[in-house]
């Protein structure tokens, strides 16, 4: 039988949670600019009388040492990522690189208002602390909390294998449901495409800004699969109809938060020879050919037309028609199904952000897969992509995919515990998302590795909510589990 732990006080295991992640989500963190989350990290964990090294791009490595009598247990890590995607509703006040999250706590969720939550991955940052903190009867055990997850994973690829060798288990605190163990994941790869822009001055007589909006949006993993619609190849497939309705010249297109979230907006501003009634014909029809493809799954979208001052500068027509080229021939979406494992992506790529200024455009790409070899596919094309549209192609980084161990003795263990603790089995799965899990594999092949989450709704949306009744059961899960691994040797 399974313990209940008790601690000190006997204050609830949900609440000195929650107190762990309040502290960070007062903390801006945006992907990128963790420096202040970092230090605060090194100076909690160190009051707490742990051992830091915060590593030179800011990675926490905390180290508690064994409970008496188990000192010759392997030692096990507890792993997450400090980092989360910022975005907020339309309209919503918020510097990401000032603000700080505020939480709403109701009987069910906790949730934020006006932007997301930033549970993806601070409430498995604010587990691990408390567990940290609190842990009974356990061999060595080690928290790693990296930057950059979100967007290049950077922290992972940097950190020192030294922290992961010594170690034969790692729990990744990083999924998103409570009764999954993640035993596997894609990899991906960060493509980027730029172009220097060459303007003029407006030649056409009106003035129109566009807005697609309404789209349901998501993480460009989890949620790629539900067939939802992608704004920014929404609009792009709408100015290009406008072009065959008339003369249209483009003066700024921007959309997207990040590359790892499917884009649920996008706007432009043109001038165009078309009137109001023209406009109105050319967008009623692009929204009736969106909702023949996507209305099943994502029917709120809205195509919002503003007439506006006719803009002074718009792109030259050779720049244009290259723009709506490349934003046209990247195809989002589901590429391939696993012919291994029934209903899973294997491979996708998510359109996610453009970003233009006067000098230049911006286009961020972000393919999946669990196949290596398809990520070189999609490196190769992106060089094929650049070279017929006048772009240039930036390669990032691949991140490999991380491949089941149908061997895990800790896969065994945790859903062994699960089930006894909450009468209902574990499911294990492989995901079509990218974890850091990919990484530390490489470093350290013999590692045994599962990734498991508290209930997340929304992620890397403002609708981002984490579900309350899933944090202590999880929590009870941990603990039980280093208390096993010790017990057992």
């Amino acid at each position: 039988m399974y313990r209940r732990w008790v601690f000190v006080k006997k204050k609830k295991i949900l609440d000195a949670v929650l107190e762990e992640f309040a502290k960070l989500a007062a903390i801006p963190r945006k992907s990128g600019h963790e420096q202040a989350v970092s230090d605060f990290l090194k100076q909690d964990l160190t009051a707490a009388g742990f051992t830091v090294i915060q590593d030179e791009r800011g990675c926490i490595i905390a180290d508690k040492p064994a409970s008496k009598g188990y000192e010759k247990v392997p030692r096990v890590i507890l792993q997450g990522h400090m980092d989360m995607v910022c975005v907020a509703e339309e309209g919503y006040a918020y510097d990401p690189l000032k603000d700080p999250i505020k939480l709403i706590r109701g009987e069910k969720y906790l949730e934020a208002e006006g932007t997301s939550l930033g549970a993806d991955d601070g409430i498995g940052v604010a587990e691990a602390m408390y567990i940290l903190k609190h842990a009974q009867n356990h061999g060595p055990l080690r928290m790693i909390v990296t930057v950059d997850e979100e967007q290049g994973m950077t922290g992972a690829i940097h950190l020192d294998s030294r922290y992961l060798t010594d170690a034969a288990y790692l729990i990744n605190c990083d999924s998103e449901n409570y009764d999954e163990l993640t035993v596997g994941s894609a990899g991906s790869v960060n493509l980027d495409f730029s172009r220097k822009l060459t303007r003029q001055a407006a030649t056409q007589p009106n003035g129109w800004q566009i807005e697609v909006k309404g789209l349901l949006g998501g993480h460009s993993g989890e949620r790629i699969g539900d067939g939802r619609g992608n704004a920014i190849r929404t609009l792009a497939f709408a100015l290009a109809a406008l072009q065959e309705k008339g003369s249209v010249e483009l003066a700024s297109f921007t959309g997207g938060k990040a590359r790892n979230a499917i884009p649920d907006d996008a706007k432009m501003v043109i001038a165009a020879e078309l009137d109001q009634a023209a406009m109105d014909a050319v967008l009623k029809t692009q929204r009736e050919n969106y909702l023949k493809m996507y209305g099943g799954v994502d029917p709120a979208v809205q195509f919002v037309l503003t007439r506006v001052d006719v803009p002074q500068q718009v792109l030259t027509a050779d720049v244009t028609t290259d723009f709506i080229r490349l934003l046209t021939i990247l195809h989002t979406g589901v590429f391939a199904m696993s012919t291994v494992i029934p209903g899973l992506v294997e491979t996708s790529a998510n359109l996610g952000v453009v970003s233009m200024n006067e000098e230049e455009v911006t286009v961020a790409y972000f393919p999946r897969s669990a196949v290596d070899q398809k990520l070189n596919e999609f490196c190769f094309m992106a060089e094929e992509w650049a070279a017929l549209t006048g772009f240039t192609a930036h390669i990032g980084t691949q991140s490999p995919g991380w491949k089941e161990n149908k061997d895990s003795r800790l896969a065994k263990l945790m859903t062994g515990i699960f089930k006894e603790q909450n009468g209902l089995d574990m499911k294990v799965e492989t995901i079509h998302a990218g974890l850091e899990c990919g990484w530390h594999f490489l470093k350290n092949p013999k590692l045994d590795m599962v990734s498991i989450g508290v209930t997340t709704k929304d992620i890397h949306s403002p609708n981002e909510k984490l579900l309350l009744d899933t944090v202590e059961p999880q929590v009870h899960l941990i603990l039980e589990t280093l208390h096993q691994i010790a017990e057992r040797g």
